[in-house]
């Protein structure tokens, strides 16, 4: 019966290809996981199954509430928001994108998408800070040189997540090392997990495809119909607010960045990799929004009364991918306890040959991460499988962790139902579906080369 446990992520990847509704699809996920569980629980098929297994998937999405660092990512979601009303509303989105291309800086569409793409890499110390601060920045800009938002969508998302697991001087280092600190093995935790950097091919990869798409300023599959769509609409934003200052934009984002560090610090004890990145970035987030509020009731253009409706019709608009981020949240929950991503690791099989083990732990956190929609959630399953692989078959440490690592970013940039997929969508104003739709294919791509790349390695290596 262990195969039922794949049933949830199907349901819910068959209801979005079929119905194009991912909350309906996330709802339907859950409700098939909490019945599953009841049912594995002891209990029998009756008439009452399908009420409990409702009242069951409440009581699920509830529990998710429970969770502080939940909490704190389903109220940093709403205030990006309020956030993005706020600097959209007092002129400063507009201004910026003026300053900017009157500056040179912003001059071509491949000057455009490398300043999205390297606000994303300085912006390393957590992802979904780096997906905000890329995809705030970048919105003006790419409607001013007629750039789909799904482009955007695909450029930061497919930056922040390779770029945190490569530079490793954040919480994703820290949580790794905690995964590997109760294991002996050759070498420091540490040193193992720096030298996955070269090996960690799926992130180098990635990288090299949105860079060649910048410069080369080429796009391929549903991605070329969504620019050709994007150059036909005036999407301008000088047509939706006047410019005033770009301060109104900068001094927002500066304080979000800066608050971020500093909370990193503040949370880690002196020590920013040790931070919560929940808490800080909720506690950034929420200090830019009171300085961007601030600003504009000093200019008196905007009373209290008004700020105030502004920053909830924000909220407002973001409410569905806050909700598709909850639903992601608890069905995330419910099939770990389903045993959905153990059972899948154990497809990786008992009898492969040594040549073939890192790159099947590559499809298998793939697989594990595209139907649970958490990368750290594979890593938490995955690395105390390959650990012992490690120590009881000689294969080398930082190949198979890095092979975890990248399975795990990989799944996630492929899952509709991952809730850093829809940050980026949330980041970026694109819809989830055509994220995920125009994303796929070069997420394929890359990671097709790369499991070629350690069926290679690990013929060089083992």
């Amino acid at each position: 019966m262990e195969w039922l446990s794949i049933l949830p992520p199907l349901v819910a990847i068959t209801v979005v290809l079929w119905r194009k509704e991912v909350i309906l699809a996330l709802f339907l996920a859950i409700f098939t996981s909490e019945a599953l569980l009841l049912l594995g629980g002891g209990g029998e098929v009756s008439v009452g199954t399908p009420l409990f297994g409702l009242l069951a998937s409440l009581e699920r999405i509830i529990s998710i509430f429970t969770d502080m660092g939940n909490s704190r990512i389903l109220m940093f979601s709403l205030m990006v928001g309020a956030l993005l009303a706020f600097i959209r509303v007092s002129g400063g989105v507009t201004a910026m994108v003026e300053l900017l291309v009157g500056s040179g800086l912003a001059r071509s569409r491949r000057s455009v998408g490398l300043l999205t793409s390297l606000t994303g890499v300085v912006v390393f110390i957590e992802s979904n800070l780096s997906v905000l601060t890329a995809g705030i920045l970048a919105r003006g800009l790419f409607d001013k040189f007629s750039m789909s938002r799904a482009r955007l969508a695909y450029i930061i998302d497919s930056t922040s997540a390779p770029i945190c697991i490569l530079i490793l001087l954040n919480g994703w280092g820290a949580y790794i090392l905690a995964l590997l600190s109760g294991y002996e093995l050759d070498g420091s935790a540490a040193e193992i997990l720096w030298n996955t950097v070269p090996l960690n091919f799926y992130a180098l990869v990635t990288l090299g495809i949105v860079f060649y798409t910048i410069i080369a300023d080429k796009t391929h599959g549903p991605m070329t119909d969504a620019e050709a769509l994007a150059q036909k609409l005036d999407t301008d934003p000088a047509h939706e607010y006047p410019p005033t200052q770009a301060r109104f934009m900068v001094i927002p984002l500066l304080t979000m960045v800066g608050g971020m560090i500093a909370f990193m610090f503040w949370t880690g004890n002196g020590v920013l990799a040790d931070g919560s990145g929940s808490k800080s970035v909720l506690y950034a987030t929420a200090l830019a929004c009171l300085v961007a509020y601030g600003m504009m009731l000093w200019t008196r253009k905007f009373s209290h009364i008004k700020l105030v409706e502004i920053g909830f019709v924000g909220m407002g608009e973001l409410l569905p991918l806050v909700t598709i981020v909850l639903f992601s949240l608890a069905l995330g929950a419910s099939v770990r306890e389903l045993g959905t991503g153990v059972f899948i690791a154990g497809l990786v099989g008992d009898y492969l040959p040594l040549i073939l083990i890192v790159p099947m732990l590559f499809v298998a956190g793939a697989l594990m991460s595209f139907t649970t929609g958490t990368s750290w959630g594979t890593f938490a399953i995955l690395i105390p499988i390959g650990v012992p692989l490690i120590q009881t078959l000689g294969l080398p440490p930082s190949l198979v962790l890095s092979a975890i690592l990248g399975g795990g970013i990989f799944g996630d940039h492929c899952s509709p139902i991952s809730d850093t997929t829809a940050v980026s969508a949330l980041a970026s104003g694109c819809d989830l579906l055509e994220h995920v739709k125009t994303q796929l294919p070069y997420a394929l791509t890359a990671g097709g080369i790369t499991l070629v790349l350690y069926v290679i390695a690990s013929a060089l290596m083992i």
